[in-house]
């Protein structure tokens, strides 16, 4: 069996400059021309994982097939590689030390003092090469968090360069990236910030092999002779990463780069053919030619980031191509939303998202959409506790029940449509204990659901802790809101359906964690397809 190999991206100078990007890129390269290859985000917060934090501190909160809380850059890595991902692809500083410190708690450093080097670099390598053990891969590509020369990120820097030595040169390697700064008053892109990013690395004992560079600018054969040079990498791994209209763009851009050759020659690998990317350039070119247009309002209440809502803004872009139309999305704040103001701010929308979230804020202009929505006829998609919303405001305005709920936002309601789970109604804990990871769900024949799927019975992700309260099913659905998709083992609704309205579907689950580029989500396509016709 071929060794496995691992390949490091890390960061420099600045934050946000795209290394999740690149790192699903070569991915997408290395796994055309043939090799197995996953990624891995190590992340330096002391959290255990991002499920408690706010997504305004941290974006959304990514949710893996077997139920991990993890870093939004996995739903790229599942995005562009259209493969599952798992537990193991995230792990947090939180984690690792948490670790360690129940093993020290166990004995199993047998009375040594424990600390960084070596217990917690240990700890960090055990945890980088969990999937190249598994013998599942070719090749690991994990991504470190953070900017070299943070201090969180030291450990995972020190492991790394463990981990290379100990796998040897032609077994792993470094891929930095960087900013190139353009400076409009001297007219010349400085290559200083990512010098002196590097020589940081080189403090730390860690060469880098690959120079991926950030810029605005093209960069011209002198800068890159010179970032070589005073880099001591070869001329031919400095690569230029220039800013992209969209991020499905940066595969092909490094293609032309030949980052995956150059990769390929340092891990010492062969490739008999060139990577086959006749779909991914033909989801491009629909991408980047649509026939048609459609909007669509977002109402939601972390609308200020929209990193908040990555998943949904993602499958809308793989709805969009599969439909040949640019969806445009709207953010609309759901505080600001109400029963005076919703015919202006919702006018002229060809479908209308309640998005997923939790708490009181912002609730009432969410049932103030999907009133709209229901009583105007508009295309009605609603996620998690926009599918509760949905069902608290039918059941208010429909079925009469004034006082309706959810639990959740009023523990005193006098008719608790959404209610907490039974078996978490123990629970003390936040950090993993929602209903996590993909549950099973039997779709009615001829709803708008199994008509979209094509077929009966599907899996999807979940997040969340309340559900549809079976007290008041009978009245719900004798009123004209079906229940269409309930899960087979416990009979809890997932999917709720408007009988006389074009297209109204609420789901419990998260249907945008599942919609790749290769494979759009069905509800996504089916919602797009029902807002051309409006």
């Amino acid at each position: 069996m071929n060794k496995t190999k691992y390949i490091f991206v890390t960061g420099g100078v600045t934050s946000s400059l795209g290394k999740g990007i690149i790192a699903a890129s070569l991915a997408k390269l290395l796994q055309a021309r043939g090799y197995k290859v996953t990624i891995q985000k190590f992340d330096p917060y002391i959290n255990v994982d991002p499920g408690t934090l706010n997504p305004y501190e941290h974006g959304e909160c990514y949710v893996t097939e077997d139920g991990a809380e993890t870093d939004l850059d996995l739903g790229h890595y599942e995005r562009f590689l259209n493969v599952p991902s798992s537990q193991a692809n995230n792990v947090t500083t939180g984690r690792v030390y948490q670790t360690v410190i129940e093993n020290e708690r166990k004995g199993v450093y047998l009375g040594k003092t424990v600390q960084v080097i070596p217990h917690i670099t240990d700890e960090i390598k055990r945890r980088m090469k969990i999937l190249g053990n598994s013998g599942e891969y070719d090749i690991i590509i994990t991504e470190i968090g953070g900017t070299v020369g943070d201090i969180e990120s030291l450990p995972y820097i020190e492991s790394m360069r463990q981990l290379i030595w100990e796998e040897g040169n032609s077994n792993s390697m470094v891929i930095h990236l960087t900013l190139i700064p353009y400076l409009s008053a001297a007219g010349e892109l400085k290559t200083k910030p990512t010098q002196h990013s590097v020589k940081s690395l080189l403090e730390l004992g860690v060469q880098p092999d690959v120079l991926v560079c950030r810029t605005e600018k093209p960069l011209n054969a002198e800068i890159k002779l010179k970032l070589a040079l005073f880099c001591n990498v070869e001329n031919n791994a400095v690569i230029e990463a220039r800013d992209m209209a969209t991020i499905y763009e940066v595969p092909m851009a490094m293609l032309k780069e030949k980052l995956d050759k150059v990769v390929l020659t340092k891990l010492k690998l062969k490739s008999t053919t060139e990577p086959n990317l006749d779909n991914w350039a033909k989801f491009l070119f629909k991408l980047e030619h649509p026939k048609f247009e459609v909007s669509i309002a977002l109402v939601g209440k972390y609308v200020e980031l929209p990193d908040a809502y990555k998943s949904i803004n993602e499958a809308f872009i793989h709805a969009g191509a599969s439909n040949e139309c640019e969806v445009k999305v709207k953010y609309i704040h759901s505080e600001l939303l109400t029963e005076d103001n919703a015919s202006q701010k919702l006018a002229g929308f060809k479908g209308i998202l309640v998005a997923p979230g939790f708490g009181n804020r912002g609730i009432e202009g969410k049932l103030v959409a999907v009133k709209y929505a229901r009583e105007n006829k508009i295309p009605f998609f609603g996620i998690c506790l926009g599918m509760q919303c949905s069902v608290i405001e039918f059941a208010r305005n429909v079925v009469g029940l004034k006082n309706a709920h959810s639990s959740e936002m009023d523990s005193d309601t006098t008719y608790a449509v959404i209610d907490l789970m039974e078996e978490q109604k123990k629970i003390s804990n936040y950090g993993g204990t929602m209903r996590l990871g993909s549950y099973q769900c039997d779709l009615t024949k001829g709803s708008h659901a199994s008509k979209a799927y094509g077929k009966l019975h599907i899996s999807e992700r979940h997040r969340h802790r309340y559900e549809f309260n079976d007290i008041y099913k009978e009245q719900i659905q004798k009123a004209g809101m079906n229940i269409t998709g309930v899960n087979p083992s416990t009979g809890l609704a997932e999917i709720v359906e408007i009988q006389d309205h074009p297209w109204f579907v609420g789901v419990q689950f998260h249907p945008e964690l599942k919609s790749t580029v290769e494979n759009p989500h069905p509800l996504f396509d089916g919602f797009v397809q029902a807002a051309l016709k409006a």
